[in-house]
């Protein structure tokens, strides 16, 4: 189980360190439902991972993603693709970064976030976990690298619980944040949002570019093995 833990660790960590999302939970917290919309943001967030982690083990485990102690030749090339995939991510945020000293453009959507209720968030929690693009190549390659070690279900599922806990400490920071400090997490969140936004693109460019060289490397190694 720890091969598996490992193979999904860094795709957790890419999760994780996703500057949109976070500056969504942010500016849900500084809203008036903030109590309730936060945690519903991260909920949803969760349960986002979670069903499409799942959905890709079960494809996985039945189409025989272990191969003689490795992975199949199938996961090898899937990691090659999503590998491709993550490096034109990596260089569309890098060809869209920010320029001079003017403030990064944030999405239109986020100027909405005021007026959503709870079932709203937890939607949008679901949507930026699961279905965002690079979250969904992210899970999709760890889900994979889980299935392809072989283990039972059961130790499976407990991979896959560790990559979740990971993959939501981004969001789920300013949430702990926000109750653990109340009005006196205004200023540190809000500096959080803004050291964010102003670095989003550079971020997932490096991001992106590390772990899909190493998706890249993994199914190079599992086509040579």
């Amino acid at each position: 189980m720890g091969q598996a833990i490992g193979q999904s660790l860094s795709f957790g960590v890419g999760v994780a360190i996703s500057p949109v999302p976070i500056i969504a939970v942010v500016l849900m917290l500084a809203t008036p439902r903030g109590r309730v919309n936060g945690p519903g943001f991260l909920l949803g967030w969760i349960v986002g991972l979670a069903v499409l982690g799942t959905v890709v083990l079960l494809i996985s485990s039945g189409a025989n993603a272990s191969s003689n102690g490795g992975p199949a030749k199938w996961v090898s090339i899937l990691k090659l693709v999503l590998g491709v995939l993550l490096l034109l991510v990596a260089l569309r945020q890098w060809r869209g970064r920010p320029h001079g000293d003017g403030p990064a453009a944030l999405p239109k959507w986020m100027a909405a976030l005021d007026t959503v209720g709870a079932g709203k968030a937890l939607g949008m929690g679901v949507f930026l976990s699961a279905l965002n693009p690079k979250n969904l190549l992210l899970t999709v390659a760890a889900s994979a690298g889980i299935a392809q070690t072989g283990i039972s279900a059961g130790e499976q599922a407990v991979a896959l619980a560790v990559f979740i806990i990971i993959a939501s400490l981004g969001v789920g920071a300013p949430v702990g944040i926000y109750f653990a400090m109340g009005d006196r997490a205004t200023k540190l969140l809000s500096d959080m949002k803004d050291w964010m936004a102003a670095h989003n693109a550079a971020i997932m460019a490096v991001l992106m570019l590390v772990i899909g060289a190493k998706l890249i490397g993994d199914g190079i190694s599992g086509l040579a093995g």
